[in-house]
């Protein structure tokens, strides 16, 4: 069994189990007033793994499940090992929960009303991790909008930093930004000649990785 489905029967275990007890949605979600006074960073880690509702938990299921798996192959390929590589990728994905926490961790410490939950800085830090790998692959935006993975992946960055500063809609889009790029990061810190490969795709249009 792949890494990826590891993730998401256990983000869907944990969700299901956080819906049904509220003592446990309340001991594990992102809440930066109670992290900074109690020390409790665990859930910069924990809070990836719980969602606010069955939709929130599909929408982010589909899509990490969609780009996982290819992401996963990616790195088994790049350091020639089923198990390392998949370990590695493990790493970027959690790597990429904690780095959208902490951003808001730093942003919200002294707000007692900020919390949130979601897989969401992990998904990001995947697309991301995709990017680089196969920048001009078209992605169809709910079926129908048909643009290459690169320019998605610029419009989405402009739209979450804008989002976070100026959007209400109690949606972590900081943890969305940061986690893309901590997704990037950590690949290329992983693999520095991913960084020569990806600018050689966009300069010469290479669709695949």
């Amino acid at each position: 069994m792949s890494i990826t489905l590891i993730i998401v029967a256990i983000t869907v275990l944990a969700s299901i189990q956080a819906f049904n007890n509220l003592s446990i949605f309340d001991k594990f979600r992102h809440a930066p007033y109670i992290e900074h006074r109690h020390k409790e960073y665990y859930r910069w880690l924990t809070s990836g793994f719980l969602h606010v509702d069955y939709i929130h938990l599909a929408v982010n299921m589909f899509v990490f499940y969609q780009f996982g798996e290819a992401v996963e192959g990616i790195y088994q390929d790049i350091f020639s090992s089923e198990l390392g590589g998949s370990l590695l990728f493990l790493l970027m994905y959690l790597t990429s929960i904690v780095c959208g926490d902490l951003v808001t961790f730093v942003k919200h410490k002294d707000n007692p009303y900020y919390t949130a939950v979601g897989a969401s800085g992990g998904v990001s830090g995947v697309l991301f991790a995709f990017v680089l790998f196969s920048p001009w692959s078209e992605i169809r935006l709910y079926g129908i909008i048909p643009l290459p993975t690169i320019a998605w992946g610029v419009l989405y960055l402009a739209y979450e930093q804008w989002a976070s500063r100026n959007s209400k809609d109690n949606i972590g889009h900081d943890a969305h930004f940061f986690g893309a790029l901590a997704g990037m990061v950590v690949t290329i810190v992983l693999e520095p000649k991913i960084l020569t490969y990806f600018v050689d795709q966009i300069v010469n249009k290479s669709p695949y990785w």
